[in-house]
């Protein structure tokens, strides 16, 4: 597995090596040992996998208690995905990371506590898949809004349309109004 570093050093993009032949493929998407010492030392406590349609955005989202840390990967389509530091004496506050995530590339993303987690599909559909380090907590979390200007977030939105969104996401706060750590 190899680890690449981005703008937010909590964050971190892992690219799995992939044995292939004309049979198929095989690669490895986690283990726990190899995680622990080169990623970050968490115990992951549940397994969730979503689909979605193209022009759907999931997201910001965080938990205020029962946070969450979550390994994030494609298995079907792409997705844009990204991490914003919601923690507020953090020298990255208010900054994020996003990363073309794709069942091609078979990248990764460590997304740590701390940090609101948002994805967009750019193909005809998506199939997400994601590790918790804790239990969802729906009376805990928050979202903060997609197009906060303060994030500046460049979402690459097909044809340029606003993305479909859930009634919570429509609702979500700017980041200067939401709850940090």
């Amino acid at each position: 597995m190899n680890i690449i570093d981005t703008a937010i050093p909590d964050v971190k993009i892992l690219e799995p090596k992939v044995f292939g032949d004309e049979r198929g493929f095989f690669l490895e998407t986690f283990r726990e040992d190899w995680f622990r010492e080169h990623v970050a030392d968490v115990t992951f406590v549940q397994d969730n996998h979503s689909k979605s349609g193209q022009g759907i955005l999931r997201g910001l989202h965080y938990q205020t208690e029962q946070t969450q840390g979550k390994l994030v990967r494609v298995i079907a389509g792409e997705v844009y995905d990204v991490a914003v530091d919601v923690r507020k004496n953090s020298p990255t506050f208010g900054k994020h990371v996003g990363v073309l995530l794709n069942s091609d590339n078979n990248k990764q993303l460590w997304v740590p506590e701390g940090f609101a987690h948002g994805f967009y599909v750019t193909t005809e559909s998506a199939e997400f898949v994601y590790k918790c380090t804790n239990y969802y907590a729906p009376e805990f979390e928050q979202s903060v809004l997609w197009n906060d200007p303060s994030l500046a977030i460049q979402w690459p939105l097909v044809n340029s349309m606003q993305p479909l969104l859930s009634p919570k996401d429509e609702a979500g706060l700017m980041l200067a109004d939401a709850p940090t750590f």
